[in-house]
């Protein structure tokens, strides 16, 4: 099979490999739609993981084999598959801090190499503790461009019921990136009054469609100050950070009130540092903390909002690219311009 291989220096290249081969309780899906990711974007442009790796974890597909014992899935059902599913019994577990658990951070899909995901590939090895509870089945007359939302929708939505915005609160999400624009989304879905930042004016743009009340350049317009306008002077009263950019998180600070709650999202490289005022977490008390990867209690959830329309995700796919052209999609995911959002990878598509 073809499949797009990371091969060290930041050099992905698409080769021949083997078809996985699968074991009982496994599956074999072939890859129809994986969207591409900043989280593996980075390992990608740092080097954060050795080579070979096949990256892609947004995967959508067809069951092409099932291993013995497989019951609930048959060749031909359309899925998706998330790649880390918990053990439900160890200590973070019990605290329900799933991405934290040691089978959790096991990755469960493989296109071949060390398990990396492997969407960026035309079949998968979906191992067994995944089959028995991360996967779910795609209902009809829903594609799998828009099935393989449904693990970043989930990303998302364990961070919104983290903060636990509430109706008579301010939100802000800071950057309006493909992520950022499911936030703005999940927060329109709960009736959240919502400001968005971004320095686009296409994707300031789209945040007011999607569900914000307004939309800020922050390299020219005062977040602090409308933050402010909107609260009767307090600020913000819950921040989701969505971007990684140098001072972004010290911009949540300001904008935030005393007490505010302040969700990093987009921090996910050990290379990255913040530097805020002690004082400001300290003496006027808020809360900075961070969210990371899907919950296995939301899966259902997520991917209701999903399949069901209620979050129009189709909206965000910009670029629907086959798989030889996978390095001009990474290359412009990392250096997107004011037309590019969400990428898609169709692996079965190997010409233009």
């Amino acid at each position: 099979m073809r499949a797009a291989v990371y091969q060290g220096d930041s050099v992905v290249a698409v080769e021949a490999i083997p078809t996985p081969e699968i074991g009982p309780g496994e599956l074999l899906i072939q890859v129809e739609s994986c969207g591409i990711c900043h989280t593996d974007l980075k390992k990608v442009q740092y080097n954060l993981l050795p080579p070979p790796r096949v990256f892609g974890h947004e995967t959508a597909g067809i069951v092409a084999a099932v291993g013995a014992g497989v019951t609930q899935f048959q060749p031909g059902d359309r899925v998706i598959a998330f790649h880390h599913i918990p053990c439900g019994t160890c200590f973070y577990c019990s605290k329900r801090l799933y991405a934290q658990c040691p089978v959790y951070k096991k990755v469960g899909i493989t296109a071949g190499f060390e398990p990396a995901g492997g969407g960026f590939a035309q079949y998968v090895r979906v191992m067994d503790w995944i089959v028995r509870r991360g996967v779910e089945k795609i209902p009809d007359g829903v594609s799998f461009d828009v099935a393989c939302f449904v693990e970043p929708v989930n990303t998302c939505h364990k961070a919104v019921e983290l903060a636990a915005p509430q109706a008579d609160e301010l939100a802000v999400v800071l950057g309006q990136g493909p992520i950022g624009l499911l936030f703005t989304m999940l927060l329109r879905h709960k009736g959240i009054h919502t400001i968005a930042t971004d320095p686009m004016d296409s994707r300031r743009a789209l945040s007011l469609r999607f569900g914000a009340q307004q939309a800020l350049d922050p390299l020219s317009e005062d977040l602090s100050a409308a933050a402010r306008a909107h609260t009767d002077g307090r600020g913000a009263d819950v921040v989701f950070v969505c971007a990684s950019a140098p001072g972004i998180v010290e911009q949540a600070v300001a904008a935030s009130r005393p007490g505010a709650r302040i969700l990093l999202f987009a921090q996910t490289s050990h290379k990255e540092r913040i530097d805020v005022s002690g004082a400001a977490i300290c003496m006027e008390e808020r809360m900075l903390f961070g969210a990371y990867s899907a919950d296995v209690d939301l899966q259902a959830e997520s991917a209701r909002l999903v399949f069901s329309g209620d979050l129009p995700v189709e909206e965000l796919i910009s670029h629907r690219l086959p798989l030889d052209d996978i390095r001009s999609g990474i290359d412009l995911a990392l250096h997107p311009d004011g037309k590019s959002l969400k990428i898609i990878v169709q692996p079965q598509r190997t010409t233009k």
